[in-house]
C-alpha cells in the first residue's frame, strides 16, 4: 500500500512536471502565433511521449547527485530496507510532496520554477530529516563537480546567463542581417524556425525529465523487493512515466505560458527564433556534459537574452525580478516541505497512516490551489492577451526596426 501511494505520487509529480514546463518550449511560439496555443502544447506532449522513451542512462542514479539513499550501482542502502523498505519510501514520498507542492503555488501564481531543484529540494529536505545532515550529497568526492554543489547549484547560476548571452548575440545579429528584408518573408521563415527549435526542447525535456520519476519509482520497487534490475527499468514504468508527463504538457501550464510568452518581453518572430534556439543549444550542451540544468531556467534566460539583444525591446525586470526570487528559494522551500511532511508520517509511526496522512495533506493542498486558480482562470483562449502594463500598440518598436 505505500508502495502504490509512492508510485501514483510520483506520477503525480510527473504529471505537474510536464504543465509546468509547458511553456519552456512552446511559450514563443504561442505568443508569436507561430503555433495556435492548443496545437503547441499537442505538439509538446507528443514529443515529451516520444522522448521519454529515447533513454534510461541517468534514470537509477537521478538521486545519487543529491541524497545519499542509494549505493554507487542504483540498489537502496541496506539500512534503509528495514520493514520491506518503510524507511526509504518514506522519504521518497515526502520528497515527492515537497516538490508537487512547490509546483503547484508557483504554477498558481504563473512563475517558472524549476520542476528538477523541486524535487532536489524536496528529497534533499526529507533526507536530512530522516537521516541527518550526513544524507546529503552537498559536493561529492571533490574529484569532480558533483553532488547539490556542482550538480544543482553552480548549473542554476550559470545556465540563464549563458542562455541570455547567447539569445541576445543571436537576435542582435539576425535584426542586423534581416535589415531591409520584407516583413512578410522574414517572419514567416522565423516561425517555421521557432516550430522546429521548440520541438527540439520539447524532446529534450522528455528525454530528461521524465527519467527522474522512473528513477523514483524504481528505486521504490526495489526498496520494496519488486524489482531487483539496477540495469533496467520495468517497462511499465517507462510507459506510465511517459504518458503523465505527456498529459501534463498536453493539458498545458497556461498561467507560466502566459508569464513567460508575454509578460517577460512581447516577442516577435526572430526574438522566439533565438532564444528557442539557445535554449536548445545550452540544453543539449549540458546533457552531453552531464549536468542537471533546468530547462525553466534556460528558457527564461533565453527570452530575457532576446529581449535585450531586441533594438527597442521593452523588458519587464520587475517580472523577471520576482522569478528570480522563485528560483532562490526553490530548492530551501520544497526542502521545508518535504522535511515537515517526513516529520508527520514518522510521527504518525511511518508506515501506512504516516503515508496515508502525507497523501491526503498532499490532495488537500493540490484541491485548494486548483480552486484558487479557478478565481482568475487563464487558458487558451486568453494566454496571449495584453499583459498589464504593457505600451499601447501604437508606442512599441515595430518587429523589424533597427537601431
Amino acid at each position: 500500500m505505500i508502495l502504490a501511494l509512492v508510485v501514483i505520487t510520483a506520477l503525480g509529480f510527473d504529471f505537474t512536471n510536464g504543465f509546468h514546463d509547458t511553456a519552456n518550449a512552446m511559450a514563443t511560439s504561442i505568443a508569436t502565433r507561430a503555433l495556435k496555443p492548443k496545437v503547441a502544447v499537442a505538439l509538446s506532449g507528443i514529443l515529451n511521449l516520444v522522448g521519454a522513451f529515447l533513454s534510461v542512462e541517468v534514470a537509477l542514479t537521478v538521486t545519487n547527485a543529491v541524497v545519499k539513499i542509494q549505493n554507487s550501482n542504483g540498489t537502496p542502502k541496506p539500512e534503509l530496507l528495514v520493514d520491506g523498505g518503510s524507511a526509504l519510501l518514506l522519504i521518497v514520498l515526502a520528497g515527492l510532496v515537497g516538490g508537487i507542492v512547490w509546483n503547484l503555488l508557483t504554477w498558481l501564481l504563473g512563475l517558472p520554477s524549476s520542476s528538477s531543484h523541486a524535487l532536489f529540494g524536496g528529497l534533499i529536505g526529507a533526507s536530512i530529516a530522516g537521516l541527518g545532515w550526513a544524507g546529503v550529497n552537498w559536493n561529492g568526492d571533490g574529484s569532480k563537480l558533483d553532488g547539490v554543489i556542482g550538480k544543482v547549484i553552480l548549473p542554476a547560476l550559470m545556465s540563464p546567463v549563458i542562455a541570455g548571452v547567447v539569445a541576445a548575440a543571436g537576435t542582435w545579429l539576425i535584426y542586423r542581417v534581416t535589415v531591409g528584408v520584407a516583413k512578410r518573408f522574414t517572419e514567416n521563415g522565423f516561425r517555421w524556425g521557432q516550430i522546429g527549435s521548440a520541438s527540439l526542447v520539447s524532446l529534450a525535456h522528455g528525454t530528461n525529465d521524465a527519467q527522474k520519476t522512473m528513477g523514483v519509482i524504481t528505486l521504490a520497487l526495489i526498496a520494496a523487493g519488486d524489482w531487483t534490475d539496477t540495469k533496467n527499468i520495468p517497462f511499465w514504468v517507462k510507459a506510465a512515466c511517459a504518458l503523465a508527463i505527456a498529459l501534463g504538457t498536453y493539458l498545458g501550464g497556461w498561467r507560466i505560458i502566459r508569464t513567460l510568452g508575454k509578460g517577460l518581453v512581447e516577442i516577435a518572430p526572430p526574438q522566439g527564433l533565438a532564444a528557442e534556439s539557445a535554449a536548445a543549444a545550452v540544453i543539449l550542451s549540458s546533457s552531453h556534459l552531464g549536468f542537471a540544468l533546468s530547462t525553466t531556467h534556460v528558457a527564461t534566460g533565453s527570452i530575457l537574452g532576446s529581449g535585450v539583444g531586441r533594438p527597442g525591446a521593452q523588458v519587464r525586470w520587475r517580472v523577471a525580478g520576482r522569478m528570480v526570487a522563485a528560483w532562490l528559494i526553490t530548492l530551501p522551500a520544497a526542502a521545508i516541505v518535504g522535511a515537515v511532511m517526513w516529520w508527520v508520517g514518522n510521527l504518525l509511526g511511518g508506515g501506512l497512516a504516516g503515508s496515508l496522512a502525507i497523501f491526503v495533506i498532499l490532495l488537500a493542498a493540490a484541491v485548494f490551489m486548483w480552486l484558487r486558480s479557478r478565481r482568475t482562470p487563464v487558458d487558451h483562449n486568453n494566454v496571449n492577451d495584453e499583459w498589464e502594463g504593457a505600451p499601447p500598440a501604437d508606442e512599441r518598436v515595430p518587429a523589424g526596426a533597427a537601431s
